[in-house]
């Protein structure tokens, strides 16, 4: 039995170590093989500009991806979100493992719900999708509330509001969840009222195409539900001809009938960032059994929203 250590690409910060940890806990069960973290710096760890002016898609990711195509490690863990919709032919995403919880969450002073914030509230974001769903939800309900583009890892954000220079600001439940601060959270934000980022909360496990032993050792680690799911969501987000750092919302939910998984309903919205158009539209079907039947999917209901005038929307960006 081959009992050489694995080698794991992963960001360096603490929520991209915390879920490689995790996964390598995982690998190493299924292979029998030891799996070493191999810490990697990726240009969007180390540049301050906002995602959406660095270009937000793949910045994250193709350090790694270099690592992994260079032969310096065996496989990476990125965080799905971060993906960009084109895969490279020399490079499987292997394993979808279970999706965690997808939505978004508040973290304010004084323990505040988000619709009990006071007037003129500042809520720290650094994702236009956010922003523009937060805004349209502020407008619809008669809120006032200032969206204040941020950037930074989780003690960076939540120290905003530590320190009172913001009311609020908003993360991704499943960032929290994995790294341990859930009891940090002060309210979870409907995905009624904010749609997910297309593949959040999802990991991916991606290595060479061409290593067929450890992708077949790494599919052991794939969800099916969650794979069909986030595929849906991630056509959608490819037919907009949107990045990551679009202010694209997408959510795939798998409708049941008791213990039976019965349908599959997909919903998306764009948005501009100040939340005074938008277009959000969704689709019910059966569950697509197949990878091209969950991106036929997304693409339907993506030229829907193109009719209604999505294209226009995404141009427009948090300044």
């Amino acid at each position: 039995m081959n009992d050489k250590a694995l080698r794991l690409g992963t960001r360096r910060s603490r929520l991209a170590m915390a879920q490689s940890g995790q996964v390598a806990e995982a690998v190493s069960r299924v292979t029998g093989r030891p799996v070493e973290l191999v810490e990697i710096t990726t240009y969007g760890d180390v540049s301050r500009e906002a995602l959406a002016q660095i270009g937000g898609t793949g910045v994250f990711v193709t350090a790694l991806r270099d690592a992994l195509l260079k032969g310096e490690v065996d496989f990476a863990v990125h965080s799905l979100k971060d993906l960009p919709t084109t895969q490279p032919d020399e490079l499987v995403v292997a394993a979808v493992p279970t999706r965690e919880d997808p939505r978004d969450v508040i973290v304010a002073r004084d323990a505040l719900k988000f619709t009990d914030l006071p007037s003129g509230a500042r809520i720290g974001t650094g994702s236009p999708r956010r922003m523009a769903q937060l805004n349209a939800y502020a407008r619809s309900h008669g809120l006032d509330i200032a969206t204040v583009p941020i950037r930074g890892n989780v003690d960076t954000r939540i120290g905003y509001v530590r320190s009172g220079e913001l009311d609020a600001v908003v993360l991704a439940a499943a960032g929290l969840n994995r790294i341990g601060r859930s009891d940090e959270v002060t309210d979870f934000l409907s995905v009624d009222t904010v749609l997910p980022a297309p593949g959040q909360g999802a990991l991916a496990i991606e290595c060479a195409a061409g290593n067929a032993d450890l992708v077949a050792a790494l599919a052991e680690l794939d969800d099916p539900f969650t794979r069909v799911a986030v595929t849906a969501e991630r056509s959608l987000l490819a037919a907009l001809e949107a990045g990551c750092s679009a202010p694209v919302g997408a959510l795939a939910d798998l409708l049941a009938d008791g213990q039976i998984v019965k349908e599959m309903r997909l919903r998306g919205v764009v948005g501009t960032t100040d939340g005074t158009r938008m277009v959000q539209l969704s689709t019910t079907g059966p569950v697509p059994e197949t990878h091209d039947g969950a991106m036929a999917l997304g693409r339907e209901l993506a030229a829907e929203m193109l009719a209604q005038g999505a294209a226009g929307l995404m141009g427009e960006r948090a300044h």
